[in-house]
Protein backbone atom coordinates (compact mmCIF):
# COMPACT_ATOMS: atom_id res chain seq x y z
CA UNK A 1 0.00 0.00 0.00
CA UNK A 2 2.65 2.55 0.70
CA UNK A 3 4.19 1.48 -2.38
CA UNK A 4 1.03 3.55 -4.28
CA UNK A 5 1.29 6.29 -2.16
CA UNK A 6 4.95 6.81 -3.45
CA UNK A 7 5.68 9.98 -5.48
CA UNK A 8 7.24 8.52 -8.60
CA UNK A 9 8.98 10.32 -11.80
CA UNK A 10 7.31 10.59 -15.35
CA UNK A 11 8.75 7.62 -15.76
CA UNK A 12 7.25 5.43 -13.02
CA UNK A 13 10.75 5.43 -11.10
CA UNK A 14 10.20 5.73 -7.09
CA UNK A 15 11.40 9.28 -6.15
CA UNK A 16 14.14 9.58 -3.88
CA UNK A 17 14.12 11.72 -0.95
CA UNK A 18 16.17 13.99 -2.20
CA UNK A 19 14.51 14.41 -5.10
CA UNK A 20 11.11 15.33 -3.53
CA UNK A 21 12.92 18.12 -1.57
CA UNK A 22 14.18 19.20 -4.86
CA UNK A 23 10.61 19.16 -6.22
CA UNK A 24 8.87 20.74 -3.16
CA UNK A 25 12.18 23.78 -3.13
CA UNK A 26 11.01 24.17 -6.85
CA UNK A 27 7.17 24.32 -6.62
CA UNK A 28 7.55 27.45 -3.80
CA UNK A 29 10.18 28.81 -5.92
CA UNK A 30 7.35 28.96 -8.70
CA UNK A 31 4.48 30.08 -6.57
CA UNK A 32 6.98 33.06 -4.97
CA UNK A 33 7.60 34.05 -8.41
CA UNK A 34 4.04 33.86 -9.35
CA UNK A 35 3.12 36.23 -6.40
CA UNK A 36 5.51 38.37 -7.23
CA UNK A 37 4.65 38.59 -11.04
CA UNK A 38 1.28 37.79 -11.81
CA UNK A 39 0.00 41.39 -10.83
CA UNK A 40 1.65 43.03 -13.88
CA UNK A 41 1.64 40.09 -16.52
CA UNK A 42 -2.19 40.19 -15.79
CA UNK A 43 -2.11 43.93 -16.88
CA UNK A 44 0.52 43.09 -19.45
CA UNK A 45 -2.46 40.37 -21.01
CA UNK A 46 -5.14 42.63 -20.67
CA UNK A 47 -3.59 44.82 -22.40
CA UNK A 48 -2.99 42.78 -25.33
CA UNK A 49 -6.43 41.00 -25.70
CA UNK A 50 -8.46 43.31 -24.45
CA UNK A 51 -11.00 40.90 -22.24
CA UNK A 52 -9.96 40.30 -18.42
CA UNK A 53 -11.11 36.92 -19.09
CA UNK A 54 -8.99 35.73 -22.08
CA UNK A 55 -6.19 37.69 -20.00
CA UNK A 56 -6.03 35.67 -16.93
CA UNK A 57 -6.40 32.47 -19.43
CA UNK A 58 -3.05 33.79 -21.55
CA UNK A 59 -1.71 34.41 -18.09
CA UNK A 60 -2.33 30.92 -17.08
CA UNK A 61 -0.92 29.37 -20.22
CA UNK A 62 2.15 31.42 -20.21
CA UNK A 63 2.73 30.26 -16.49
CA UNK A 64 2.01 26.72 -17.28
CA UNK A 65 4.81 26.59 -19.78
CA UNK A 66 6.58 28.82 -17.87
CA UNK A 67 6.44 25.99 -14.94
CA UNK A 68 7.68 23.44 -17.18
CA UNK A 69 10.92 25.37 -18.40
CA UNK A 70 11.68 26.09 -14.66
CA UNK A 71 14.79 24.19 -14.34
CA UNK A 72 16.21 25.48 -17.32
CA UNK A 73 15.39 29.37 -16.53
CA UNK A 74 17.84 32.11 -14.57
CA UNK A 75 15.59 32.89 -11.73
CA UNK A 76 17.43 36.61 -11.94
CA UNK A 77 14.73 38.41 -13.67
CA UNK A 78 15.01 35.68 -16.52
CA UNK A 79 11.95 33.93 -15.80
CA UNK A 80 9.40 36.99 -16.17
CA UNK A 81 10.94 38.10 -19.67
CA UNK A 82 10.61 34.08 -20.33
CA UNK A 83 7.17 34.63 -19.22
CA UNK A 84 6.34 37.52 -20.97
CA UNK A 85 7.55 36.43 -24.37
CA UNK A 86 5.40 33.40 -23.86
CA UNK A 87 2.59 35.49 -23.33
CA UNK A 88 3.38 37.67 -26.35
CA UNK A 89 4.06 34.58 -28.48
CA UNK A 90 0.49 32.65 -27.22
CA UNK A 91 -1.63 35.80 -28.02
CA UNK A 92 -0.37 36.41 -31.51
CA UNK A 93 -0.95 32.45 -32.70
CA UNK A 94 -4.54 33.28 -31.12
CA UNK A 95 -4.90 36.29 -33.16
CA UNK A 96 -3.21 34.37 -36.50
CA UNK A 97 -5.64 31.16 -35.57
CA UNK A 98 -8.93 33.62 -34.92
CA UNK A 99 -8.70 36.17 -37.11
CA UNK A 100 -11.20 37.69 -35.19
CA UNK A 101 -12.26 41.48 -35.57
CA UNK A 102 -11.50 43.08 -33.16
CA UNK A 103 -14.15 44.77 -30.56
CA UNK A 104 -14.34 47.32 -28.31
CA UNK A 105 -15.40 46.65 -24.38
CA UNK A 106 -16.23 48.58 -21.51
CA UNK A 107 -14.35 46.46 -18.91
CA UNK A 108 -11.98 48.04 -17.43
CA UNK A 109 -9.62 45.85 -15.61
CA UNK A 110 -8.74 47.93 -12.09
CA UNK A 111 -10.12 50.82 -9.88
CA UNK A 112 -8.82 53.80 -10.57
CA UNK A 113 -6.30 55.21 -8.24
CA UNK A 114 -6.91 58.64 -7.01
CA UNK A 115 -5.78 61.44 -9.52
CA UNK A 116 -6.46 59.09 -12.71
CA UNK A 117 -8.56 60.07 -15.51
CA UNK A 118 -10.62 57.11 -16.00
CA UNK A 119 -12.22 58.17 -18.97
CA UNK A 120 -9.06 59.36 -20.63
CA UNK A 121 -8.02 55.57 -19.94
CA UNK A 122 -10.70 54.16 -21.01
CA UNK A 123 -10.23 55.89 -24.27
CA UNK A 124 -6.66 55.04 -24.40
CA UNK A 125 -7.83 51.31 -23.97
CA UNK A 126 -10.40 51.57 -27.19
CA UNK A 127 -7.35 53.13 -28.73
CA UNK A 128 -5.22 50.37 -28.21
CA UNK A 129 -7.62 47.61 -29.42
CA UNK A 130 -7.84 49.41 -33.27
CA UNK A 131 -3.76 49.28 -33.25
CA UNK A 132 -2.26 46.04 -35.19
CA UNK A 133 -1.17 43.69 -32.96
CA UNK A 134 2.25 44.04 -33.59
CA UNK A 135 1.99 47.70 -33.08
CA UNK A 136 -0.14 46.88 -29.47
CA UNK A 137 2.41 44.51 -28.37
CA UNK A 138 4.97 47.18 -29.49
CA UNK A 139 3.24 50.18 -27.77
CA UNK A 140 2.38 47.49 -24.42
CA UNK A 141 5.87 46.71 -24.20
CA UNK A 142 7.67 50.05 -24.22
CA UNK A 143 5.14 52.60 -22.81
CA UNK A 144 3.00 50.14 -20.17
CA UNK A 145 5.78 47.76 -19.08
CA UNK A 146 8.33 50.16 -19.22
CA UNK A 147 10.76 48.33 -21.57
CA UNK A 148 13.78 49.34 -23.76
CA UNK A 149 13.71 48.89 -27.48
CA UNK A 150 16.33 46.21 -26.97
CA UNK A 151 14.07 44.21 -24.22
CA UNK A 152 11.38 44.53 -26.63
CA UNK A 153 13.01 43.49 -29.78
CA UNK A 154 14.22 40.56 -27.77
CA UNK A 155 10.57 39.14 -26.37
CA UNK A 156 8.82 40.06 -30.11
CA UNK A 157 11.59 38.05 -31.73
CA UNK A 158 12.11 41.26 -33.91
CA UNK A 159 15.21 43.48 -34.77
CA UNK A 160 15.22 46.69 -32.87
CA UNK A 161 14.54 48.56 -36.04
CA UNK A 162 11.04 46.95 -36.11
CA UNK A 163 10.32 48.02 -32.39
CA UNK A 164 10.87 51.55 -33.64
CA UNK A 165 9.24 51.51 -36.91
CA UNK A 166 5.93 49.77 -34.80
CA UNK A 167 6.04 51.83 -32.07
CA UNK A 168 6.36 55.31 -34.77
CA UNK A 169 3.65 53.83 -36.20
CA UNK A 170 1.30 52.84 -33.49
CA UNK A 171 1.66 56.31 -31.70
CA UNK A 172 0.77 57.98 -34.63
CA UNK A 173 -2.42 55.66 -35.72
CA UNK A 174 -2.93 56.57 -31.59
CA UNK A 175 -2.88 60.97 -31.50
CA UNK A 176 -4.94 60.15 -35.14
CA UNK A 177 -7.40 58.56 -33.15
CA UNK A 178 -7.44 59.94 -29.74
CA UNK A 179 -5.68 63.32 -29.76
CA UNK A 180 -6.64 63.73 -26.06
CA UNK A 181 -3.88 61.33 -25.73
CA UNK A 182 -1.07 63.45 -26.60
CA UNK A 183 0.25 63.95 -22.77
CA UNK A 184 0.33 60.41 -22.10
CA UNK A 185 2.44 58.90 -25.51
CA UNK A 186 5.41 60.97 -24.49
Amino acid sequence: MSQALEARTRDGVPMTSQARTATAGRRAEFSAFVSAHSPSLLRAAFLLTGDQHLAEDLVQDALARTYRAWNRLDRAGNAAAYTRKVMYHLQVSWWRRRKVAETLTDAVPHRAARGRDVALEVTMHHALLKLTPAQRAAIVLRFFEDRTEVETARILGCSQSTVKTRTRRGLEKLRGLAPELEGMLS
